[in-house]
């Protein structure tokens, strides 16, 4: 599979993607742990099948300090033991906002008591505004087959400034 289209060569893209990356990085400067943010991202982005994003997110956590035996569980989350409560309804949020078509409500009320429980507004705000952005960025990758494998941590960042 080659990639059909490079978002970043075309200056309509270009200009598109910088601008959404700027949206990105209210997200990034909220007080939601970076670490629920990568964790988030790369859920949302195994759901969807987006390499590139999986790649991204999973080597930007690794840069953070993520350990290997954790981003190896994020798929399997709920049948494992390191992550915390918190971590768990956010896995859970992302989860079940990208799987929308499979689930009528969205996100189910447990799920939403659990984050209420675990996060304050700001972090809420935060998780939400970030599941949508992760699930626009799916998106646009598997649009164009955008494929994962030769992501280096910070190139996103450096390719937007």
């Amino acid at each position: 599979m080659q990639t059909r289209f490079n978002l970043f060569e075309n200056q309509v893209s270009a200009t598109f993607m910088k601008r959404f990356a700027g949206a990105g990085l209210v997200i990034h400067q909220s007080s939601l742990p970076r670490t629920v943010q990568e964790l988030v991202s790369l859920r949302a982005s195994q759901v969807n099948g987006c390499g590139w994003c999986i790649d991204m997110h999973t080597k930007e956590a690794v840069a953070g300090g993520e350990s290997a035996v954790r981003l190896n569980l994020v798929a399997a989350w709920r049948e494992s033991t390191v992550f915390t409560e918190a971590e768990c309804a956010a896995l859970a949020f992302a989860e079940e906002g990208t799987r929308l078509a499979d689930a009528h409500q969205g996100v189910s009320d447990e799920t939403w008591e659990q984050v209420r429980k675990h996060y304050d507004d700001d972090q809420i705000a935060a998780l939400v505004c970030l599941l949508g952005l992760i699930n626009a960025a799916n998106r646009f990758a598997v649009l164009v087959h955008q494929r994962g494998g030769s992501y280096e941590p910070g190139m996103f960042a450096a390719a937007m400034s």
